[in-house]
């Protein structure tokens, strides 16, 4: 189902995905730009996937840490995101862009739990995405 929702993570799971998207973050290539990103989330079966930037001199090239995640994701045989914390190089939580929103929507749906940082609650990607669409729409709006 797309759109389950995990009511809760514990904060050590929290603390632990922030401290895997910092080191993911430390290991990013970023030469241009200088902002460095990483990505860590939580799986459906309990297994943490990891992501990090990469730019390309040719900025439109260049891979969000979201999308190294999700790459992490499928490479490791799958599953479901319930989790995921992005942080930037400051060490501090980063919301995903609107392209990556829609990359993790893909496999973790409408109710993926989105870090906000310490002693805040997390934001669902269906309040940070609302009216997405996704792979359940596909088999509905197809031309006849």
């Amino acid at each position: 189902m797309y759109c389950e929702v995990v009511s809760s993570v514990p904060e050590r799971a929290w603390t632990e995905l922030r401290s895997l998207a910092r080191d993911a973050a430390a290991r990013a290539y970023a030469p241009y730009s200088m902002v460095t990103v990483g990505a860590a989330a939580l799986t459906s079966d309990g297994t943490t996937v990891v992501g990090s930037n990469v730019e390309n001199a040719s900025y439109g090239l260049t891979l969000c840490a979201e999308c190294s995640l999700v790459s992490d994701l499928v490479r490791g045989g799958g599953g479901r995101l319930v989790a995921v914390s992005v942080v930037a190089g400051d060490g501090e939580p980063l919301t995903p862009c609107g392209r990556c929103r829609q990359l993790l929507y893909e496999h973790g749906g409408a109710g993926l739990l989105v870090d906000a940082g310490e002693g805040r609650g997390p934001s669902t990607l269906g309040d940070l995405l609302p009216g997405a669409f996704g792979p359940e729409d596909l088999g509905t709006r197809r031309n006849a």
